[in-house]
């Protein structure tokens, strides 16, 4: 039986979603100054969930509320707010389709604004415009420490109606930080070898399996590589894959890049080979050898933006889950629409969105080019998700500078808020 953008796919726990697509995290940043849902959350989800996508993926959801990856937000550590997760959960199940909650931690991607001394493996503080502050090394009691958060934040999550979990191992947050020999410069259980690194995930991944049951299904987004010399490379993460997969994991989405590296915002990599831009997919080059080391279904996020090549890679058997995000900022009925052969192509918005070189000046390097128009697109699909969340129509006419300029002030305007409330 041929495999289609319609067939549904029987996970590992025998849940079944009902299609191959699957909405990607999204920063959503519409937290209240509680860092809770709110209603915005409800109507951004429901709009995805008639639009057809089988797995819906929140933002990151913070297990502690010291420590964001933004203001904006959402905090799940204890029942006080349950109620408005239950909420939450119930609009964006509602055309039978998956919601599944990303519980993440930022580690050192925790800016200043929030935390002048994040978390991290070790004290290697992240260097980007003096941003964030350097990293407290943890000690065994704060490992143990969040780690039991990821669990009670699974275990309330199930327990609000989300139809399943992902724990956050990609993009240089914390669990992230413990793969990459770059960040992890530990000497004991938890650094060192790949085994040690890997220990924080799985013991994770073990605990939340242990507290949410065999039939709740479990997800993890894991970097195919981080792109940096001397960082998590594919061949670790091949074994990493592995190891998630005895550990019982039923999904795992394979993306890529850091803050240090922004392949996961589209500033791609000098190792992304070429043959994969071709085919659109940034991180599929190695998802095979994934795939069969996992030995459990895969989701592979970025670049996808043809019918054309998602039936090509699910025929295949290259991925099981086509992920989508951007897309679906601007075309959020887009699953819909190609289930029902009435769309071949997805927006290009990438290409109109570039700011060339000369618009900054002769003299502006290549790279600074790059991380503006990066962070500039970034910030145009987060004023989507905004006008998504108002109940309003997508504006595929907003510029890069206004949106970037948007984005940073509407980013100080909550961070102060939220200040000023827990205060």
């Amino acid at each position: 039986m041929s495999v289609s953008i319609s067939s549904p796919l029987v996970l590992p726990c025998g849940v079944t979603v009902p299609n191959r697509f699957g909405k990607s995290a999204m920063t959503e940043g519409l937290a209240n100054e509680l860092d809770q849902p709110t209603s915005k959350h409800n109507t951004l989800y429901e709009r995805w969930a008639d639009g057809g996508t089988g797995i819906l993926i929140t933002g990151n959801v913070m297990v502690d509320h010291r420590y964001l990856e933004r203001a904006g937000n959402v905090v799940l550590e204890d029942e006080s707010a349950l109620d408005l997760f239950k909420a939450w959960a119930l609009a964006g199940t509602r055309n039978n389709n998956h919601l599944w909650m990303q519980i993440s931690h930022p580690g050192r991607q925790c800016a200043k604004l929030v935390n002048k001394q994040p978390m991290a493996p070790s004290a290697v503080q992240l260097d980007l415009a003096g941003q964030f502050g350097t990293p407290k090394a943890m000690t065994d009691a704060d490992i143990e420490d969040v780690i039991n958060r990821f669990v009670t934040t699974a275990t309330l999550a199930k327990k609000a109606g989300f139809t399943g979990v992902q724990i956050h191992c990609a993009h240089g947050y914390l669990v992230s930080e413990f793969l990459n020999p770059l960040v992890n410069k530990r000497t004991d259980q938890w650094g060192g070898s790949l085994e040690n690194r890997a220990r924080f995930a799985r013991t994770i991944v073990q605990r939340v399996r242990k507290a949410v049951g065999p039939e709740f299904p479990i997800s993890a987004k894991l970097n195919s590589s981080d792109f940096q010399k001397g960082g998590f490379t594919v061949e670790e993460c091949i074994q990493v894959a592995q190891w998630l997969g005895e550990d019982s994991v039923d999904l795992l989405e394979i993306s890529g890049g850091n803050y240090e590296q922004l392949s996961l915002m589209g500033i791609e990599s000098t190792e992304v080979r070429e043959s994969t831009r071709r085919r659109e997919a940034y991180f599929i080059e190695y998802a095979s050898a994934i795939k069969a080391a996992a030995k459990c279904p895969i989701m592979v996020t970025g670049g996808f933006r043809s019918i054309d090549v998602m039936q090509r890679v699910l025929g295949d058997g290259e991925t099981d889950i086509i992920g989508l995000a951007r897309p679906l900022c601007t075309q959020p009925d887009a699953p819909n629409q190609l289930i029902a052969g009435e769309l071949e192509q997805l927006d290009e918005f990438e290409q109109s969105l570039v700011l060339g070189k000369g618009f900054w000046g002769h003299n502006t390097p290549n790279v600074l080019v790059k991380a503006i128009n990066g962070f500039g697109a970034v910030a145009f699909f987060y004023r989507q998700i905004i006008l998504l969340s108002d109940g309003k129509q997508p504006n595929k006419s907003l510029g890069v500078l206004g949106s970037f300029l948007f984005h940073t002030i509407n980013d100080l305007r909550l961070n102060r808020r939220r200040v000023n409330k827990q205060q």
